[in-house]
């Protein structure tokens, strides 16, 4: 079943992530386009930023940036070709290899708000390695199962933090006083405490992301 995964992720080398520190109040979003050419490096960003001297400032110093076009400018928004530089960090690459779309790509602090269209939960792990491979700092969101019906969300967890969150909340690890200890509810799915530790602790900052906190007002 395919799914809709929304996801943050930042690296200092991701497209544009340098104009994004240079100017504060700039928002860009890429312009959806039917080109999904694995090997593009040339895409259609909507910038808007009140002083276009300063933008087109930051875009030459910006070594993310190859080459820019304005294709138009009205008021305090502008339509750019940008061509990137071969350091720049692109995840479309990895994206178009799982058969995926960028179906919404947007700027949220230093680095990128991206909802993707994918053929199944494989791909996004595919995804996450290679952002993983890359250093590239990769948090999910929101995950949907994409049916007639809607799908149901997943809160942002993998299918092995939901696993758990649900055991060690039947164990009763989340209960005051505790019922079990962390080695015992590690012991459950054959993992070391350490190892539990972590998966529940991505799990409920996860879930608390996807959960209570707002994207506009998130710091």
């Amino acid at each position: 079943m395919s799914i809709t995964a929304k996801v943050y992720i930042e690296h200092e080398r991701l497209a544009l992530v340098p104009t994004l520190r240079t100017l504060e109040d700039v928002d860009i979003r890429v312009i959806t386009q039917g080109n999904t050419d694995p090997g593009s490096t040339v895409f259609p960003f909507l910038i808007e930023y009140d002083d276009r001297g300063e933008l087109e400032a930051a875009l030459e110093e910006d070594p993310t940036v190859d080459n820019y076009e304005l294709v138009d400018w009205t008021d305090r928004t502008g339509i750019y070709y940008i061509e990137h530089t071969p350091e720049t960090k692109l995840i479309s690459t990895v994206v178009t290899d799982v058969s995926g779309f960028l179906v919404h790509t947007e700027t949220k602090r230093h680095g990128w708000l991206v909802r993707l269209l994918l053929p199944d939960r494989a791909a996004l792990n595919t995804i996450w390695e290679y952002a993983n491979e890359n250093d590239i700092s990769l948090d999910i969101i929101e995950i949907y199962g994409n049916s007639e019906t809607g799908g149901e969300p997943s809160y942002g967890l993998t299918a092995e933090q939901r696993a758990a969150l649900t055991i060690a909340y039947k164990e009763g690890y989340f209960g005051e006083p505790r019922d079990v200890s962390l080695n015992e509810v590690a012991e459950e799915i054959g993992l070391s405490s350490t190892a539990m530790s972590g998966r529940l602790r991505r799990g409920m900052r996860n879930l608390v992301g996807a959960t209570l906190v707002d994207d506009e007002t998130e710091e």
